[in-house]
């Protein structure tokens, strides 16, 4: 009888190691999970700010803003503009 109750002693605390082992690993798991769901949170937002971004930079006018004013830029005459048909400018024959 007491090696019966040593031997389920033992398997006890055996049990009660792995659960504690397991509930710690758990904890660590979802820790990490936590942490990498708020790092796709900030890329998301990120990447959100960033097309924003893209978007304000592609417009017309925000380039033809930044032509004038930072690069000096400016519409030239009508009389001084020549036009390339289609066909030559890609080098085929219409």
């Amino acid at each position: 009888m007491t090696r019966l109750n040593l031997l389920l002693t033992l398997a006890l605390i055996l049990t009660a190691l792995s659960l504690v082992t397991s509930s710690h690993r758990a904890r660590k798991l979802f820790i990490g999970l936590e942490e990498s769901q708020a790092q796709h949170a900030r890329i998301e937002e990120d990447w959100r700010r960033l097309q924003l971004e893209q978007g304000t930079l592609a417009k017309h006018a925000f380039v033809e803003e930044v032509a004038k004013k930072r690069l000096g830029m400016r519409t030239p005459d009508a009389r001084a503009l020549q036009f390339v048909p289609l066909g030559s400018a890609a080098g085929v024959k219409p």
